[in-house]
């Protein structure tokens, strides 16, 4: 009897070595892989940088050949429905625009007129701060025309 329980103990302690080494094995497996996830994070954090300084770098390439600012009145659009003012505020930033920076009319008969003049963001969401029903009176922009003749509109600084 004594001889199996000893043996019953050594099996026992063998089999509880076993397990520690299981879950040793497992925790080095878990560490390596929150270790390339963290190097994977790090990894696609410095190429969304890159990309940025990529983006800057091909603004500065745009080389501007006029820049201007206007301010636009929006009071028009006030003329509308009220779930069409945003929209139509949009259209006469477009309209306004491709008036004072002269954009060439061959270019508006052959329908080129979305690649013409580019509104940003930040414009984009100054007119839709308030909702569809309530774009401002008037804003501010910057319009900058290009070599190629495509007028971008930015928020003039201060707005």
């Amino acid at each position: 009897m004594k001889e199996t329980a000893e043996e019953e103990k050594e099996a026992i302690t063998e089999e509880k070595a076993e397990t520690v080494e299981e879950t040793v094995e497992t925790e080095e497996v878990v560490e390596e892989e929150e270790t390339t996830e963290e190097i994977v994070e790090e990894a696609e954090a410095e190429e969304e940088v890159e990309v940025e300084e990529a983006r800057k770098e091909e603004r500065v390439e745009e080389e501007i050949v006029e820049e201007k600012v206007y301010t636009i009145p929006l009071s028009r659009a006030w003329i509308s429905p009220r779930q069409k003012r945003a929209p139509r505020a949009i259209r006469l930033v477009k309209n306004f625009i491709q008036r004072h920076m002269k954009v060439e009319e061959e270019a508006l008969e052959e329908g080129e007129e979305g690649e013409r003049v580019v509104i940003s963001n930040e414009v984009n969401e100054k007119i839709w701060s308030r909702g569809i029903q309530k774009p401002p009176r008037k804003i501010r922009v910057r319009a900058a025309k290009d070599k190629e003749g495509t007028i971008t509109i930015y928020l003039a600084e201060g707005d």
